[in-house]
């Protein structure tokens, strides 16, 4: 199983924070077909293949996901799909 693990500074209040994490999970869920739900300050994100979580700090946003075999090849594109995003956002 591979792993993806970023860490992302943001300057936002935590609010807004939320608010863009989520407005990412929307998008992913149409996308992807990825099922979310917050636990505190943590999005934990799963569909078949992806088991993950994007958790809202202070300062920074710790993304972590564990991929499958399949997914695991794409590791590269789907990792910079998540930073491009982040970039974007905050």
């Amino acid at each position: 199983m591979s792993g993806i693990d970023i860490h992302h500074a943001h300057s936002l209040p935590m609010a807004k924070a939320r608010k863009a994490v989520e407005q990412v999970a929307k998008k992913l869920a149409e996308r992807f077909d990825v099922e979310y739900g917050w636990d505190g300050d943590t999005l934990n994100f799963a569909r078949s293949g992806v088991d993950g979580k994007i958790a809202l700090e202070p300062k920074q946003l710790h993304v972590t996901a564990s991929l499958g075999f399949l997914l695991s090849a794409m590791k590269g594109p789907i990792e910079a799909e998540i930073r491009r995003v982040l970039s974007e956002k905050f």
